[in-house]
């Protein structure tokens, strides 16, 4: 047991909650002093917002416990103790900092207000001698292997792509090291879901996502899926599924929490065409990932634009915001019954098929011309695998203002005959919804 030290470096983190091919954790332990880390359960991210939902509702908030659940017990491994506060990182981080005389604070590199606002506002009540590591870790692309200015990010997906896969590579994993272990005091505690103001829950019997939180389930889905049944071999064919664990590789939820990497994904589908087969199946989970880094990218490059009702290509649509029509939306009782499976899935899981949210959007914003922020906000609240970038990328494609060329309506009736043609998915969750 070493003698405790005077000083201290800090891992802040936030959505990357894994141990492993984490370029802040790596970083923090190449610095001299002895690693500790905080998570912070920021109130702000559990009441309501303007549009009227909580900012995040109760099946990420239980998925965001268990994922620092599983966390802090990973940390142990490496002899890094994690505190863990349910209070704002404003108040949290400044008192830690005091306590334990940190020199340096290690985080995840943000380029969206929210999380820039509280950043600065945690710079600003620290000591000016606090060094601040800001690393980019959320791409499967570097950002600083890619585009020299932002402006040369393409705006259509297909000519980012193009340019990624000609120009640039994927950096290999990172391993954390174990650090010599020492002594000091942690009483923090987790807080639970009631803690959060919400009731527990079981999972519902039909979820397509039955799966915890934390890095320890990720990488068990990740071999599972890979690996041993193989299913990244049809990954292309069954993608647009409804029903059921297995018709996509449901990594988002862990993706978006930083329980996995995306990097991690490639080098296992890499790895995996090396020793089995490669086909388009396995190119088309990586052809995701890019699509995943493309949001990330326009996020990067337009700042607020994303969030705003004109989008980044400032085209004006005279919305609407029908709270009747927003309410049945919502509750999934709308005159069309594929909309409305989709919407109670969603409801009672925390979960929606990708084929799903497209035709969910499209109507919202399309078909009844409501404010698209609004369905957006109502994403953001619901669904476990909810990430910035994706969500407000994706909303704002489907309604016109984003990066869709084509502005393309959906028409939900030949969607639902097509990928629901027997009405097995319209059924489980309309006739069990009527009997429950």
């Amino acid at each position: 047991m070493q003698t405790k030290q005077n000083t201290y470096t800090l891992v802040w983190f936030t959505t990357n909650l894994r141990i492993q091919d984490n370029t802040v954790l790596t970083k923090a332990l190449q610095l001299k002093n002895p690693v500790i880390a905080i998570y912070c359960f920021d109130p702000r991210h559990y009441e309501s917002t303007t549009f009227g939902f909580k900012k995040t509702e109760k099946y990420r908030a239980r998925f965001t416990i268990e994922s620092v659940q599983d966390l802090k017990k990973q940390l142990a491994t490496l002899n890094i103790p994690l505190f863990t506060f349910h209070n704002t990182p404003e108040i949290a981080i400044p008192k830690l900092c005091e306590t334990h005389s940190i020199t340096d604070i290690c985080l995840q590199k943000e380029f969206t207000s929210e999380e820039l606002q509280v950043i600065q506002n945690v710079k600003s009540k620290v000591s000016k001698h606090t060094n601040f590591h800001e690393l980019y870790d959320q791409f499967l692309f570097h950002p600083d292997d890619v585009f020299i200015h932002l402006n040369e990010i393409p705006k259509v997906f297909t000519n980012f792509r193009k340019v990624l896969e000609k120009n640039c590579s994927v950096n290999n994993m990172l391993k954390a090291t174990k650090q010599v272990a020492f002594q000091i005091e942690n009483n923090t505690t987790i807080p639970n879901l009631n803690r959060l103001g919400f009731l527990e829950f079981e999972t519902h019997p039909h979820s397509a996502f039955p799966f915890s939180g934390g890095e320890t389930a990720a990488q068990n889905r990740l071999n599972t899926y890979i690996f041993e049944s193989k299913k990244i071999g049809f990954y292309k064919k069954t993608r647009n599924g409804l029903l059921g664990t297995d018709y996509s590789s449901k990594f988002s939820p862990w993706l978006a929490n930083g329980c996995l990497s995306a990097r991690q994904i490639y080098w296992a589908i890499k790895n995996f065409e090396k020793s089995e087969f490669k086909n388009q199946s396995t190119y088309w989970l990586i052809f995701e990932l890019i699509w995943r880094d493309f949001f990330k990218f326009i996020a990067l490059q337009h700042g607020n634009a994303i969030f705003k009702v004109d989008g980044i290509n400032q085209q004006s649509y005279q919305w609407k915001s029908n709270p009747d029509a927003i309410k049945k939306w919502c509750a999934g009782e709308t005159s069309e019954q594929f909309v409305n499976a989709n919407m109670i899935e969603l409801n009672k899981t925390g979960w929606m098929s990708n084929r799903g949210r497209q035709n969910v959007a499209s109507y919202f914003a399309k078909t009844l011309e409501l404010d698209w922020r609004i369905g957006a906000a109502y994403f953001e609240s619901f669904l476990i695998d909810y990430d910035v970038h994706s969500n407000y990328g994706n909303w704002l494609y489907v309604a016109g203002v984003g990066n869709d060329p084509r502005n393309r309506t959906f028409n939900v009736k030949l969607q639902a005959q097509r990928y629901d043609e027997h009405g097995k998915f319209q059924k489980r969750w309309i006739q069990n919804t009527l009997f429950e």
